[in-house]
């Protein structure tokens, strides 16, 4: 059973932190959790029309993104989605990468719980730090931003590695996507090659090509520093 104390202090419930806030110095409490907000808008959707329906297709098969409340549109050409860690932050971001013509919101903070089954009914500090931070996006050479935490260096150190993995992933042609897709589901280079039906040196040198030794790394930093956030 938990029980409320004066003044404001987290814990640990699930293994899940837990902010308790007192309300008139009552018992009433407040559960929230800590997660990552994702507020993903279409640029350009008066040439380009109406691409939502391909993305949130594209985010419901998309391996490492693990969703505490699916991905839906909200309101226009915008997509939400909430997530519980830095690896699917990532994996979100690289889907948006590989179809272009978005522009990425990232709040990190925490949301009331119960956790909803539409975004559209939750709340917490994360789902504004998004929305401030997809509005800064659209001014952004990459069109991310990362918004959250108590410190707001760590926001924009995690927001750099993610501009940098971002400069190299979107510059991987189809056939770079292909050959990394394979290696990702087989597990091995040589696993890939037999799979496509070409050799292990074709695969390597499409790698070498795309970037993948860099990007991979540049995922682990990237995931890493999301969650110091």
């Amino acid at each position: 059973m938990i029980t409320a104390s004066r003044g404001l202090r987290p814990i640990r419930v699930a293994s899940k932190p837990v902010t308790l806030i007192p309300r008139n110095q009552g018992c009433a409490l407040v559960e929230r959790v800590s997660c990552f907000v994702l507020t993903i808008d279409q640029r350009g959707s008066e040439r380009a029309g109406d691409r939502v329906p391909a993305l949130l297709e594209s985010l419901h098969v998309a391996p490492g993104v693990d969703c505490a409340v699916p991905a839906e549109r909200t309101v226009g050409d915008e997509v939400q989605l909430v997530v519980a860690d830095g690896v699917s932050v990532v994996a979100v971001v690289e889907v948006c990468t590989r179809q272009a013509g978005w522009a990425v919101g990232i709040g990190a903070g925490e949301v009331s719980e119960p956790l909803p089954t539409s975004s559209r009914s939750a709340r917490g500090p994360a789902f504004d730090a998004a929305r401030r931070a997809v509005e800064r996006a659209k001014r952004t050479p990459a069109r991310l931003a990362v918004r959250g935490g108590a410190d707001p260096s760590v926001a924009r150190h995690a927001e750099s590695a993610l501009w940098l993995l971002l400069a190299v992933e979107s510059r991987r042609t189809r056939r770079g996507w292909q050959v990394v897709d394979a290696v990702r589901a087989h597990g091995t280079q040589t696993a890939a090659a037999d799979a496509l039906g070409v050799t292990a040196q074709d695969v390597s040198q499409v790698l070498l090509a795309a970037g993948w030794a860099a990007c991979e790394r540049g995922r682990t930093l990237s995931a890493h520093l999301l969650e110091q956030l």
